[in-house]
């Protein structure tokens, strides 16, 4: 399991680093929409699927709600306006409104979380529900890394790469020192109902050991005591908000009676397992830096 696990990663981690960086600009966004569809699919147990038919359905109307998204917003001028995210076309901003959304999601995400099982009888016998759950998980994180990856890209196509490789540095971060003093010293369980395995010390060390890789990267770019304070307030926000991700999935594999969410990749189970901390983060991320910047 082990082996399967570092070989994936190794072929995995250039190619999605290479893609990010490299690809143009549509072509992003679409292997992205892929992701989400298979994110889709993966999802179709956690609603109590076991009807491929079903399955496809909710892949299809999961692409067809992020097609109509990608129709709406134009993505080269997304950024209209330094410091400003406007949608061509659709009143009021339809980007910061969804990415807004997404924070009342998480927040609601938060409460189910924290509060099960009580609760969970309720949504869980209601796939419509579930359904929707899915949407405000998948659909946004589509949109919020669009709008990381289109910022600046006609002056600059790897701007936009940087700020996503930067949310990757936090979550990643975090995930490494939560594992590491987790097994160190981990005595004092997180939420035991939904994840067994997480430690309130696990979850301080992985937020102090992404503040000190985020304060390493400050050192070395030359940040002023301004933007150290604001980006550490960020990565703390953010840190938090992805364990919330993971802990958000494992409750629904939980009430699913589900172990991963697929097997697609070998050694780690399936596409929701890897992005459960960037469903949450990425739109947060992008809509903190709509805001500061």
């Amino acid at each position: 399991m082990l082996k399967q696990r570092i070989l994936t990663a190794v072929i995995l981690a250039p190619a999605v680093i290479a893609a990010i960086f490299y690809l143009p600009l549509n072509y992003f966004a679409g292997s992205l929409l892929v992701i989400m569809a298979i994110g889709a699919w993966e999802w179709g147990p956690l609603m109590g699927f076991a009807c491929n038919t079903k399955r496809m359905v909710f892949v299809a109307a999961t692409t067809l709600l992020i097609g109509l998204l990608w129709y709406f917003i134009t993505l080269n001028n997304i950024w209209l306006n330094p410091g400003r995210v406007e949608a061509s076309a659709v009143p009021h901003s339809l980007v910061t409104l969804i990415l807004w959304l997404t924070v009342i999601w998480w927040v609601l995400s938060a409460g189910l979380t924290l509060l099960y099982p009580r609760y969970s009888k309720f949504w869980s016998s209601h796939r419509s529900i579930r359904a929707v759950f899915g949407w405000l998980t998948l659909v946004p994180t589509w949109l919020a890394f669009v709008v990381l990856r289109s910022n600046d890209f006609n002056t600059d196509p790897y701007h936009g790469a940087q700020l996503i490789m930067f949310l990757f540095l936090m979550v990643w971060s975090a995930d490494v020192g939560a594992y590491f003093v987790g097994k160190a010293i981990g005595k004092h369980k997180l939420l035991p109902n939904v994840s067994p395995g997480k430690t309130i010390e696990g979850f301080i060390g992985g937020v102090a050991f992404a503040c000190i890789l985020v304060s390493i990267s400050g050192y070395i770019i030359g940040w002023d005591s301004q933007k150290f304070n604001m980006v550490l307030s960020v990565t703390v926000l953010i840190t938090t908000i992805s364990v919330l991700g993971d802990l958000n999935e494992s409750m629904f594999k939980r009430q699913a009676g589900v172990k991963d969410s697929g097997s697609i990749l070998p050694g780690h189970g399936g596409i929701l397992d890897r992005i459960d901390s960037l469903t949450a983060t990425a739109p947060i991320y992008a809509l903190c830096y709509i805001l500061i910047g």
